[in-house]
C-alpha cells in the first residue's frame, strides 16, 4: 500500500489513514482491483445482451466485432451515451424531487418547508408565462411547480429554460435536432437506442447523447437550483470552516451526505431546537454539530454556513475519526462500503431514500409532509448513541481552513455593479480591458486513480495566478476550499488583475456556486455576460472553459457533455472509456467542434492543462480583438 503521501493532498485525510494502517477505505480497495480490465478503461468490452459479453481486440490479434456484429465504434459509443442517461437521470430525479417538495409547500402539505425566496418565485413565474398580480404566493408557487412537473414527462415541444440560451445556441442545437423535448423522454430515447438492435451509428448515438446531456444541464438541474432557491432561500455569501478538524469533541456530531437537499435543510433546524439541545446536555453531549460531506455539505453551506467536513473520499475517513454519531445519508456518491466500516465503530449509518438502500444501515424514510418530525427522529438516535463513543477510539485531525461560500448568478452582479444596480458590466469590462483574461469553471468529484484533492487544487492555482477566474462546485469547491482558495487572502497568489479585482470587490479568486447540480448557475451566468454585450454572441466566442480534474461519476459525463454541447470546450482529467476506438475518440476531441464549436480535451497534468487553456482563452480574446493579457513576472 502507498504512504498517505502518496494518495492525498489533504493534511487531515492523511492523518487519519496514518492514524488507522489497517483501515480499508477507496484507496485499499483501489490498489486490489489492480490491473484493471484494459477493455472495459478503453470502452471495448460490450454486455447489453446475453449473446455476449463481447469484446473487441485493439491490437488486432483477436475479434473486431462483436457477435451481433457492432464494431468499437458502436460500443464504445454505446456505452458512453449509456452513462449520459444514467447521469442525466441521477441530476433530475433530484430536481424531481426538488419539485415534489415545492408542490406540498404551496399547498400546505408538510410541517417543515415554505417560500422562502418570494423575488426568486415572481422572475421563475414570469419566465413560465404564470399571473403573479394580485395572487397568493402559494398558489404562484403551486403553478410553478406543476409546470416544472410537466417538463419531466412533456413529450414534444422544447424545455422552456432552452430559451435562456443565446439565440445562436439555439439555432445550433434546432439545426442538429438537438433541442430536448422532455426531461424523462430523452432518457428513455437513449437507453432505447443503446438496445441491441437499435441505433448503430456512432454520430446518431452521440447526437442523442447530447441532447440528453442538455436535458440535464438546461432542464432537470436548472430546475432543481431554481426552485431550491425558492424554497429554501437563495444562498448569500457567507463565511464557514471545512476539513475533519469540524467534527466536535465534545458535542453529538451528525454527518449528512449524498446530494439532496430536502432532508439536510430541514436538519438544521432540528439540531438547533431547544428540546434537542437539552436532550444532548442530558446525556453528557455540550451541543449538537452537523457538518456535511459532499453536495449536501455545499447546500446546506450555502444558504445555513454548516461547516464541511470533507469531499468525496473523505466520506470513510470522516467515520474513522470515531467522533461520528450518525452518518445520514440520501442519494448518490455514498459509498455501500459505509456500512461495513459503521460495524467495526459505534457509529449508526442511516439511509433515508428508498431510492438508495444500503448494507448494514439502518432506514428511516424520509417523508416530505412529516420532514420536522423525521429529522428530529434522527437527531434523537444520534443523541442517544453519543455514550456509546469511545473515547481512546477519537481521534479528530486539527486541520481546519475558513471559506466564503454563497454565490449565485444573481449575487455576482450585486458585488460587481452594487445592490441598487446589479449589473455585469463590470465582470464585461475587467475581460475586455484584459485584466482578466477569462473565466474557468472547475468542478467535479474524486478518484481514487489520482492523489486527492491535489489536481483540483493545482489547476486552480496555475489559473488563479494567471489572472483566471474560477468558478468551482461540487467536491472540486471542497478541495479548493480546504486549501484557502475560498478566502479573499488567495488573492495573494493571483495575477495583478485578478488580485486588483478581488482587493477592490472584497471577493475571493475561486468562487464557491454550489453543488454539482448548480452547475447551472454557471450556465446562467454566461447567458448574462452574453447579455452585458461586447464579448460574442455565443457560448463559443467567450474566453471561458470548463474542467473536471479528477471525475468519476456518470453524472460528470452529462455534465461534461452538457457543457461542450453548450459551446464550451471542455478539460477532462481521466479520458472517458472510449479510448480502444480511434474513431470516436477523433470525434470527442476534434470532430464534435465543427457541430458544436467546442471539444474534449484529455489531459492528466493539471499544469499542463492550465497551459492548454491559457491558450485557450488567449485565442478567444485574439478572435474577439481583445488585447493580450500581461503575464505576471
Amino acid at each position: 500500500m502507498k504512504k498517505a503521501s502518496e494518495l492525498t493532498h489533504d493534511k487531515a485525510s492523511r492523518e487519519v489513514l496514518e492514524n488507522n494502517p489497517q483501515l480499508e477505505t477507496a484507496w485499499t480497495r483501489y490498489e486490489k482491483m489492480l490491473p484493471q480490465c484494459g477493455f472495459g478503461e478503453m470502452g471495448l468490452c460490450c454486455k447489453n445482451c446475453a449473446m455476449g459479453p463481447c469484446r473487441i481486440d485493439p491490437f488486432g490479434d483477436g475479434p473486431d466485432k462483436g457477435i451481433c456484429g457492432a464494431t468499437s465504434e458502436i460500443i464504445s459509443a454505446r456505452n458512453l451515451v449509456r452513462m449520459i442517461a444514467a447521469g442525466s437521470a441521477a441530476h433530475s430525479d433530484h430536481g424531481r424531487d426538488i419539485v415534489h417538495t415545492l408542490l406540498l409547500a404551496a399547498e400546505g402539505k408538510t410541517n417543515g418547508y415554505s417560500i422562502k425566496d418570494k423575488k426568486k418565485l415572481l422572475v421563475i413565474a414570469t419566465e413560465y408565462g404564470i399571473k403573479t398580480e394580485g395572487r397568493d404566493t402559494n398558489a404562484i408557487a403551486k403553478d410553478v411547480a406543476e409546470i416544472a412537473y410537466a417538463e419531466f414527462s412533456q413529450q414534444q415541444g422544447e424545455l422552456r429554460f432552452i430559451k435562456r440560451a443565446p439565440e445562436k445556441r439555439q439555432k445550433i442545437w434546432r439545426d442538429l435536432k438537438i433541442v430536448p423535448r422532455g426531461i424523462d423522454r430523452e432518457v428513455v430515447d437513449t437507453l432505447h437506442r443503446t438496445h441491441v438492435g437499435a441505433d448503430n451509428d456512432d454520430l446518431s448515438l452521440f447526437l442523442q447523447g447530447l441532447r440528453n446531456s442538455l436535458a440535464d444541464g438546461w432542464g432537470g438541474s436548472m430546475i432543481a437550483t431554481e426552485l431550491s432557491d425558492i424554497l429554501f432561500g437563495s444562498p448569500k455569501p457567507i463565511r464557514s470552516k471545512v476539513n475533519l478538524g469540524v467534527i466536535s469533541k465534545d458535542e453529538v456530531n451528525i454527518i449528512v451526505h449524498g446530494h439532496e437537499p430536502t432532508l439536510s435543510d430541514v436538519m438544521v433546524a432540528a439540531v438547533r431546537d431547544k428540546e434537542m439541545l437539552e436532550y444532548a446536555r442530558s446525556k453528557g453531549a455540550k451541543g449538537i454539530n452537523l457538518a456535511g460531506i459532499c453536495c449536501t455539505a455545499n447546500e446546506i453551506l450555502m444558504r445555513h454556513g454548516i461547516p464541511i467536513a470533507g469531499n468525496f473520499l473523505q466520506q470513510e475517513l470522516a467515520i474513522a475519526t470515531g467522533a461520528v454519531e450518525v452518518m445520514l445519508v440520501d442519494i448518490q456518491c455514498v459509498m455501500p462500503a459505509l456500512g461495513d466500516l459503521c460495524q467495526c465503530s459505534h457509529t449508526k449509518l442511516i439511509s433515508t431514500s428508498p431510492k438508495a438502500k444500503f448494507p448494514f444501515a439502518t432506514h428511516m424514510e424520509f417523508n416530505e409532509e412529516k420532514a420536522l418530525d423525521i429529522a428530529k427522529e434522527i437527531v434523537k438516535v444520534a443523541i442517544d448513541n453519543f455514550p456509546n463513543r469511545v473515547a481512546a477510539k477519537v481521534n479528530i485531525p486539527d486541520v481546519t481552513m475558513d471559506l466564503v461560500a454563497g454565490f449565485t448568478a444573481e449575487s455576482v452582479s450585486q458585488f460587481l455593479g452594487g445592490k441598487y444596480r446589479s449589473t455585469y458590466r463590470p465582470l464585461n469590462d475587467a475581460i475586455i480591458s484584459g485584466r482578466l483574461r477569462g473565466a474557468v469553471g472547475i468542478v467535479g468529484c474524486n478518484n481514487p486513480k489520482q492523489v486527492h484533492d491535489l489536481c483540483h487544487i493545482r489547476l486552480t492555482k496555475e489559473l488563479i495566478k494567471r489572472d483566471v477566474l474560477v468558478v468551482t462546485t461540487g467536491c472540486s469547491a471542497i478541495a479548493c476550499a480546504k486549501e484557502g482558495l475560498l478566502t479573499p487572502e488567495a488573492k495573494d497568489i493571483c495575477g495583478p488583475g485578478l488580485k486588483e479585482i478581488c482587493d477592490t470587490v472584497g471577493i475571493p479568486p475561486v468562487l464557491h456556486l454550489g453543488s454539482c447540480v448548480d452547475i447551472s448557475r454557471i450556465l446562467v451566468i454566461l447567458c448574462n455576460v452574453l447579455k452585458e454585450g461586447g464579448l460574442g454572441e455565443d457560448f463559443s466566442d467567450l474566453p471561458v472553459a470548463a474542467a473536471a480534474p479528477e471525475w468519476m461519476s456518470e453524472k460528470a459525463v452529462a455534465i461534461a457533455f452538457y457543457a461542450v454541447g453548450s459551446g464550451i470546450n471542455t478539460f477532462l482529467g481521466n479520458p472517458f472509456p472510449v479510448i480502444g476506438s480511434e474513431k470516436v475518440k477523433k470525434f470527442l476531441l476534434e470532430d464534435i467542434e465543427n457541430l458544436v464549436g467546442a471539444k474534449f480535451v484529455f489531459e492528466a497534468d493539471p499544469v499542463k492543462t492550465a497551459d492548454m487553456i491559457v491558450k485557450l482563452l488567449d485565442e478567444k480574446r485574439k478572435k474577439l480583438g481583445l488585447k493580450p493579457v500581461a503575464e505576471k513576472n
